[in-house]
C-alpha cells in the first residue's frame, strides 16, 4: 500500500488564515483560534511560522508572486500599451475576486493592529504597481509614439486608484460588489479618457 502524502502543512496554515480572513471580517485572529481551525496545537504553529506576522508575510508573498509573475508575462507577450493596462487591471481585480479573505490584506483591513512592516510591504506593493503601469506608459510613448492627455505618473496613479477602489468596494460589501464587474463597460471609459 502507498503511503500517503504528508499535507503540507505551512500551505494548509496560511489557507485557512485566509479563510478566515474572508468568514470573520472586522475580527482579530488569534493563533489560538488559528490552530484550533488547522487542527493542531499553538506550539505547531509557531514550528512551521515564528510569528502571526510571519504568517500575514507567507501572504503577501502569495501576492506577490502570483500578481508580478503574471504581470510580467503579460508585460512580454504583449506589444500594445493600452491592451497591457486593461490585462493587468483585469488581473489585479481578477485576483481579489477569487481570494476574498486575502482581498483584506491588500486593503489594509486584515493588516490593523499588526506589525507595521506589514502596512508598508502592501504599500510597496502598490508602489510597484504603479510603477509597472508608468513604465509601460512610457514605452507606449516611445515605442508607439502617441502621446497622453496627461503625464503617465498621473495616468499610472489614476489606475492604481481605480483597482484599490473597486478592491474596497468588494470588501465593503462584504464580497457581493465583484471588483470585475462592469469592467469591461468601465474599461471602454477609461480608454476612451487616456487613450486617445
Amino acid at each position: 500500500m502507498p503511503a500517503t502524502k504528508k499535507p503540507n502543512r505551512r500551505a494548509q496554515i496560511l489557507q485557512c488564515l485566509a479563510g478566515m480572513l474572508e468568514t470573520n471580517p472586522g475580527q482579530r485572529i488569534t493563533t489560538a483560534k488559528l490552530a484550533e481551525k488547522v487542527g493542531v496545537s499553538e506550539a505547531a504553529l509557531y514550528r512551521h511560522f515564528p510569528s502571526k506576522a510571519r504568517m500575514f508575510e507567507g501572504l503577501i508573498e502569495f501576492i506577490e508572486e502570483t500578481l508580478f509573475s503574471r504581470i510580467n508575462k503579460i508585460v512580454s507577450e504583449e506589444k500594445d500599451a493600452v491592451q497591457r493596462c486593461q490585462l493587468i487591471l483585469h488581473l489585479i481585480l481578477g485576483f481579489a475576486e477569487k481570494n476574498p479573505g486575502i482581498t483584506r490584506i491588500l486593503n489594509g483591513d486584515a493588516l490593523l493592529g499588526e506589525q507595521e512592516r506589514l502596512r508598508a510591504r502592501i504599500a510597496k506593493l502598490f508602489e510597484r504597481l504603479e510603477t509597472q503601469l508608468k513604465q509601460v506608459l512610457r514605452e507606449r510613448k516611445l515605442r508607439e509614439g502617441k502621446a497622453l492627455p496627461a503625464d503617465e505618473g498621473i495616468i499610472a496613479n489614476m489606475l492604481v486608484c481605480y483597482a484599490d477602489g473597486r478592491i474596497n468596494l468588494f470588501i465593503r460589501s462584504e464580497f457581493t460588489r465583484k471588483p470585475t464587474e462592469d469592467f469591461a463597460a468601465q474599461w471602454q471609459f477609461i480608454k476612451s479618457r487616456f487613450f486617445m
